[in-house]
């Protein structure tokens, strides 16, 4: 099995990923997608369908593509949650306090919201690209339960994998028609993520100039 070349350093992932496959067949697939949740840039766009791809082939079962790759979803998955328990609240409070722009209550009320909306935030995060890697790492600071984190984690992966392998499995040769729309999702992921990061900025550093003003009429007038 084989991917168009054109020399960029994503198809050298995309083919490396392929001859995962070739070699020990659908654990390369789970491999692959493992390493996609601790390397984002990794594409499981294109992994997904080509494991479709050898499953039309013959090469091993649909449902072996399905397993493997949502073993390795959550495998990845585990590997970041670990990180994030180890990085834990009162170390990430002690960080935020020395990040210019932030402060401690930041971290305090993104805890607060994960513990509300936690298990909505990890199952559908697992269907949207670049979050669905960083999710793992807020579920694992505020100590969401590692069965429940696990099994939603496999629950939204199984679902999003199968869009994509199933893809690949009817599509044949033509798979990387999805990627194109793939393409257009991360994209508005990415745009969407660097708003809301500049909204954020923009109400800080207004919200810390008017502090600077307020304190500076309230200063007492020199003799």
């Amino acid at each position: 099995m084989t991917t168009a070349t054109d020399g960029s350093w994503l198809t050298a992932l995309a083919d490396w990923a392929v001859s995962l496959m070739d070699v020990i067949g659908p654990a390369g697939a789970g491999l692959a997608i493992a390493m996609e949740n601790l390397f984002p840039p990794l594409p499981s766009e294109v992994i997904l369908p080509l494991a479709g791809l050898a499953a039309s082939r013959g090469s091993f079962s649909i449902i072996e593509a399905l397993l493997w790759t949502t073993a390795g979803s959550v495998i990845g998955a585990l590997l970041l949650y670990g990180l994030g328990a180890w990085l834990g609240v009162s170390r990430l409070r002690a960080i935020a306090v020395k990040v210019p722009l932030l402060k401690a209550d930041d971290i305090d009320r993104t805890v607060a919201w994960f513990d509300r909306h936690g298990g909505k935030a990890v199952f559908f995060g697992r269907m949207i690209p670049i979050f669905r890697s960083l999710i793992s790492i807020p579920a694992g600071i505020t100590r969401m339960p590692v069965w429940r984190f696990a099994l939603l984690t496999a629950a939204g992966s199984l679902l999003w994998n199968a869009i994509f392998v199933f893809s690949g499995f009817f599509l044949g040769e033509s798979w990387h028609i999805v990627e194109r729309y793939a393409d257009i999702l991360q994209y508005l992921v990415i745009a969407v993520a660097a708003g809301a990061v500049a909204w954020f900025l923009f109400v800080r550093i207004r919200a810390l100039l008017a502090d600077r003003r307020a304190g500076g009429r309230a200063e007492p007038e020199a003799d």
